[in-house]
């Protein structure tokens, strides 16, 4: 009987697979179905409030929002009123100073009729808000001014910078200014409008307010509309940047029409778009609430801290240009933030310059760790390998073929018919073996967990969330919301329920996954959740989840927390905790705490490659830094020139995977052949020869919050027409990169850096003076990465089958002189899987080249403690085995000196680069080597 029951669902499932693939393919035909997603016009409350801000443009409005005369309390750091307008329902306002200098602005009804979603701040603040440094009562100042609308409240604060807040009674408005400078205001245009709740009335109601239809679905809305929205100013600036993810520019685009502008807003709602529009401001697979807005003068940021549905409005104005009450004093881009439900809650981040936003968003939402060090290799996947010895014939294939990787990737077939946690015995009979086997030449594997669950009772995990409640809710409470998915009929587990995402990480436990070793890492897919057969291809906005809330309230931070309940559970399978790596498709500010993310379902095609490059570094600047895009595409089938540009492009990304549709042909690298295969060798080679200067950049990154890959304009603040720059960009500041991304045998770059700055191109070593402004003659095999005059850079130049292989290897310092004969650089090394960089056991050095010396200390934030002792020792053999010095001349010794002794060493030149060759010095130790 157990074999007939599995061999009927097993035909049901395979039946139902093969109509949903097929669907999949007939949408592919035409790329995205743009009908199967809203526009604002469809969205009631988007729709509500975007007719709203016309009104109120066009002076057709009604009475603005005030704050109630005397109702205004300045207690320690928070200032509070009341606010109310016409409905005569009053609002509770409370604006909190941070000793950073951000200013925290939230509002929600003083009376609640229920409560309103506010644990967003719980999953997305560092330590639950806990930790957040409110500004010392003494630093405040606070006063009042008179004004022609009534009063004017005023709190100045901060050390060297000092920060102003400027609160007008009558309409409402909040201003930032820095330094006397206008940076950011709050409902100076009037649109902020907040509906509160309310009990539904007899007879007729408006239309999308008490339920709405989108085709085939009702969201029945048993709370009645509660959304509201907010205009916000960025004062001075022509650019603003972030709110992932969209397939479009680096410089947001305006939103209301007219050339080169969108008609609809930018919408943060978290979707299964696969083969998305280019060029497009639709929801894609995460949302990032994060804005920044810069200008020559500052850069100043807005963290909207809310998980419902949103759709942000970008406009540009001139002085004056909008009139009325709310007038302009000077060029601004103007903001309109609309949220269906929660409570308003906004973070000013003032700045006044991007390394003082970027630290004072780590310190709301923490930065992004250190990952586990085989996570920056190169990651070998596709949609699906067949079997047990598919796998090992790939990963023989790359070593064959000289091509280094550190992972390789199992999907959805692997399992007993997508039951995750479980493995299909008949094509791997024996996964622990499989993964022991790859580890002996440093190599890990990770399968895909999705977050729908088969509907099985013979399945232990269906079983056991069943009969512990651990599944969202349907609609009105009534049993468990169902959907159909890659196993067909599926649940989804609450992350909103402590007991669920508790019970989901024990899964990834040694003793529960069987089949899972400590080689064995995960990706979580489809956790948008992505519902097939669900409005817009996600779950009933009016599905339940723990406490009640309904899914509309917590929608975007579902990927997030299904992402950190299996990065916890990866975490606490070993003792002592290591390290884990876990992807997730869908993700929300905070997720940058938990690993890696990437662009999606993306499509082969030069279009898409090029839209990679915004993509990433727009995460990049929204704080999600551990970011790549499917290299060679998703959908379809790459030429051999495109997936080599593409594989020399994403060298460069932060995270490097290929990925491939399941109805591709196989794309490994040897099958292109000659000269193909090389090239493409020679790409991934590069990515390990840089990691570690890429691994030093993520220990930056884990300390300041810094973009790992960064617009121009983030390095080069004051020059205006690098600011929406997109198709280059930096890595780190030390090395500026300029893809190739289309099929032109001439590259014409012109970049108007700074006339002080001088680049060297890495491959040739041949020098610029910015600006740059060149055509470069380029073959398939010609890329073009610069370094940065004034930088040093630490490689491994043995090829090796995997970074674990390198892990004793001597490095190369490349130090690249500046005009004025100098250089700085560092180096990060800790055990890479480990926790114990947290006591101090890491190397950290220094590295500055001046006066015709290099040296070498120890950086001030190493510690000595045992651990540190412990890990000295055990890396005390590895040293420098060569130093390339590039934009020197007629360099012929170079003295050593280290622990007392002083010896001297050969130098060779050509041309203006010298090397030093086997130095010999230690990586741990202090050194001088001064060259003649």
């Amino acid at each position: 009987m157990r074999a007939r029951r599995g061999t009927v669902a097993r035909c049901a499932e395979m039946l139902w697979l093969a109509a949903a693939l097929l669907l999949l393919v007939v949408q592919g035909a035409d790329a995205v179905k743009r009908e199967d997603f809203k526009t604002c016009e469809q969205a009631a409350f988007c729709n509500r409030h975007r007719e709203f801000a016309k009104n109120v443009t066009a002076g057709k409005a009604g009475a603005a929002y005030a704050v109630v005369e005397g109702s205004v309390r300045m207690e320690q750091h928070r200032l509070t009123a009341t606010v109310q307008n016409e409905d005569a329902v009053p609002l509770a306002l409370e604006v909190t100073f941070m000793a950073s200098g951000v200013m925290r602005v939230r509002v929600q009804e003083e009376k609640p009729l229920v409560a309103r979603f506010d644990d967003t701040q719980k999953y997305v603040l560092r330590d639950e808000g806990a930790a957040l440094e409110y500004a010392d009562e003494a630093a405040l100042h606070y006063t009042t001014e008179r004004t022609s609308g009534g009063l004017a409240h005023v709190v100045s604060y901060g050390g060297n910078t000092t920060f102003t807040m400027r609160m007008a009674e009558r309409p409402w408005s909040v201003t930032m200014a820095v330094d006397g400078r206008t940076a950011v205001q709050l409902n100076t245009r009037g649109l902020f409008k907040f509906e509160h709740l309310r009990t539904r009335p007899e007879g007729d109601v408006p239309a999308g307010e008490w339920d709405e239809q989108f085709r085939t679905w009702t969201d029945t809305k048993p709370r009645g509309p509660e959304a509201f929205g907010l205009d916000i100013g960025f004062a001075g600036c022509e650019h603003v940047y972030g709110i992932p993810e969209h397939s479009s520019p680096l410089s947001l685009r305006t939103t209301r029409g007219g050339k080169g502008a969108y008609d609809q807003p930018y919408r943060l709602y978290n979707l299964d778009v696969f083969e998305y529009e280019i060029d497009n401001p639709m929801a894609l697979y995460g949302s990032v609430p994060l804005m920044l807005a810069h200008s020559a003068d500052a850069t100043a940021g807005v963290l909207w801290l809310n998980a419902a549905e949103t759709w942000v409005d970008v406009e540009r104005a001139d002085g004056g240009a909008l009139g009325g009450l709310f007038g302009r004093r000077e060029p601004a881009v103007d903001t309109h933030w609309i949220s269906e439900a929660g409570v308003m809650d906004v973070f000013v981040l003032p700045g006044p310059d991007v390394a003082r936003v970027y630290k004072q968003y780590a310190e709301l939402v923490e930065p992004t760790p250190l990952p586990r060090e085989f996570a920056l290799g190169y990651h070998q996947c596709r949609w699906n390998y067949l079997d047990d010895a598919d796998v090992r014939t790939v990963s023989a294939g790359l070593h064959e073929h000289g091509i280094p990787h550190d992972v390789m990737w199992l999907d959805i077939e692997h399992t007993d018919g997508k039951r995750y946690y479980t493995w299909d015995a008949a094509k791997f009979p024996d996964p622990a073996a499989l993964q022991q086997s790859l580890a002996r030449t440093g190599h890990q594997l990770v399968t895909v967990v999705d977050p729908h669950v088969k509907r099985d009772s013979g399945y232990a995990v269906w079983r056991e969330a069943d009969e512990n409640g651990l599944f969202v809710g349907a609609r009105g409470g009534d049993g468990s919301f169902q959907g159909w998915c890659w196993p067909g009929d599926s649940n989804w587990v609450d992350c909103f329920n402590p007991n669920a995402t508790a019970w989901l990480s024990k899964l990834y436990g040694l003793d529960r996954y069987n089949g899972s070793t400590p080689h064995l890492f995960i990706w979580n897919d489809m956790n948008e959740p992505s519902v097939f057969n669900g409005p817009e291809i996600t779950m009933d906005k009016d599905a339940l989840h723990h406490g009640g809330w309904e899914h509309r309230h917590v929608h975007n931070l579902n990927g997030m927390l299904y992402h950190k309940a299996t990065a916890d559970g990866l975490r606490a399978r070993e003792t002592p905790n290591l390290r884990p790596f876990v992807l997730s498709r869908s993700y929300f500010a905070g997720s940058q705490r938990y690993g890696a993310v990437w662009t999606g379902d993306n499509t082969a095609d030069w279009e898409h490659l090029r839209a990679s490059v915004p993509m990433v570094l727009s995460n990049n600047v929204a704080g999600i830094h551990f970011v790549g895009a499917d290299v060679g595409g998703f959908f379809g089938n790459p030429d051999p020139d495109l997936l080599t540009r593409w594989y020399q492009l994403g060298a460069w990304y932060p995270f490097f995977r290929a990925h491939a549709h399941i109805d591709t042909r196989r794309r490994e690298p040897w099958l292109l052949g000659e000269p193909y295969v090389s090239l493409i060798r020679a790409a991934v080679r590069q990515r390990y020869r840089l990691l570690p200067h890429l691994y030093t950049l993520f220990r930056e990154s884990s300390l300041t919050g810094m973009p790992l890959v960064r617009p121009l304009w983030v390095e080069f603040p004051h020059l205006p027409a690098l600011f929406a720059e997109d198709r280059t960009f930096m890595v780190g500041s030390s090395i500026l990169v300029v893809p190739v991304t289309d099929t032109a045998a001439t590259q014409t770059v012109t970049l108007p850096l700074p006339a002080d700055e001088l680049w060297y191109d890495m491959n040739t070593h041949e020098s610029f003076a910015g600006p740059i402004q060149r055509s470069f003659e380029l073959g398939l095999a010609d890329t073009l990465a610069f370094a940065r005059a004034g930088s040093i850079i630490c490689t491994r130049e043995r090829p090796r089958r995997s970074s674990a292989l390198m892990r004793r290897d001597p490095f190369t310092l490349h130090v690249y002189l500046s005009r004025a004969a100098d250089a700085t650089g560092s180096l990060y090394v800790d055990d890479g899987e480990s926790y114990a960089y947290e006591q101090g056991a890491f190397i950290e050095r220094d590295l500055a080249f001046a006066n015709g010396t290099l040296t070498s200390r120890a950086s001030s934030r190493s510690v000595t403690a045992p651990e540190q002792a412990a890990f000295a020792q055990a890396m005390a053999a590895v040293r420098v085995e060569r130093i390339v010095v590039v934009g020197a001349h007629d360099l012929t010794r170079a003295s050593v000196s280290e622990g007392g002794s002083v010896r001297q060493v050969d130098v060779s030149c050509s041309g203006a680069t010298c090397v030093v060759r086997d130095p010999a010095v230690l990586i741990g130790s202090d050194w001088d080597i001064a060259l003649k």
